[in-house]
C-alpha cells in the first residue's frame, strides 16, 4: 500500500544508443513518481523500453539525460562506487532469469549479498533460513538450483533480494519463463511480501495476469510513457 511518501522520484529521463550512424531513443522524456510501498507494474509491449526504464530506475545504467532521485538522493551524480554501494545495501532484484550461482545451495545465494555487505554470519544465515521460509521454501534450504523447479528457484531469488532488508525490490519479467501456475505463485509471493513488509516493488511484465497484481500501472510505448493511472487502479483484483 502506497504511503503517499515519495521514494523514486524521476524527471524528463532519456536513454539513446548509438547503432553505427543511428540513434534509437529507447526512452523519451519519462517523469514519474513512485511512493514508498507502492506496487508498480510497468507495462508495454516488447522494445516498447519498459526494461530500458526499469535499468535506469534501478541503477543498473545510466541515462542519457534527466534526473533520478531515490530516498531524496540524486543518483546520478554518485561514484561507480557508491552506486554499487548503495545497490547492495538498499536495493533488491529478481531477473527473469533467475541469476541463481547453479554451485551454492539455495540457503547460500539468498545470504550472499549479505555476506558481500560484510553482515554476521550468524545473522545472515538465520535470516536467509528465515527468508525462505516466508516464500515457501524452508525445507529447501540446501537444495541447489538445479534440484528446484523454475517457480521454486525464482522465490529463492525474491528471498535474495530480500536479504539486506531493501527499501525497493525491482522485478523485471519475473515469470516470464515459467508456467501459470508457478508464475501465479511467484507473484502472490511478490504482493505477500510487498503488503505484508511494506516493501515497495517495480515490476515489468507484459502480462495483463501479472499486471493484477500492481497498485498502479504505468504503460510505455516506444519509449515514451503512455499512461500514469492512479493508485489503485488495479489493486487487490488478484491478491
Amino acid at each position: 500500500m502506497s504511503s503517499g511518501v515519495s521514494v523514486i522520484e524521476i524527471d524528463g529521463v532519456t536513454k539513446s544508443y548509438t547503432l553505427g550512424t543511428v540513434t534509437v531513443e529507447a526512452l523519451r522524456d519519462i517523469s514519474l513518481t513512485i511512493d514508498a510501498g507502492e506496487m508498480l507494474c510497468i507495462m508495454g509491449k516488447s522494445g516498447s523500453g519498459k526494461s530500458t526504464l526499469l535499468r535506469q530506475l534501478s541503477l543498473i545504467d545510466r541515462p542519457t539525460s534527466g534526473r533520478i532521485t531515490l530516498e531524496g538522493q540524486d543518483v546520478l551524480d554518485l561514484s561507480e562506487g557508491k552506486r554499487s554501494t548503495m545497490r547492495l545495501a538498499r536495493l533488491g532484484y529478481v531477473f527473469q532469469e533467475y541469476a541463481l550461482i547453479p554451485e551454492l545451495t539455495a540457503a547460500e545465494n539468498v545470504y550472499l549479498p549479505a555476506m558481500m555487505l560484510g553482515s554476521r554470519p550468524q545473522e545472515y544465515k538465520a535470516r536467509a533460513a528465515s527468508l525462505l521460509d516466508q516464500v515457501g521454501l524452508g525445507d529447501r534450504l540446501h537444495h541447489r538450483p538445479r534440484e528446484l523447479s523454475g517457480g521454486q528457484q525464482q522465490r529463492v531469488a525474491i528471498a535474495r533480494a530480500l536479504v539486506n532488508s531493501p527499501a525497493i525490490v525491482y522485478a523485471d519479467e519475473p515469470t516470464a519463463n515459467l508456467d501459470s501456475i508457478s508464475g501465479r505463485t511467484v507473484m502472490q509471493t511478490l504482493a505477500r511480501l510487498n503488503r505484508e513488509l511494506g516493501i515497495t516493488v517495480v515490476f515489468v511484465s507484459h502480462d495483463p495476469d501479472d499486471s493484477a497484481y500492481a497498485g498502479r500501472l504505468v504503460e510505455l510505448s516506444d519509449g515514451a510513457l503512455v499512461t500514469a493511472p492512479s493508485v489503485g487502479t488495479a489493486s487487490g483484483r488478484a491478491r
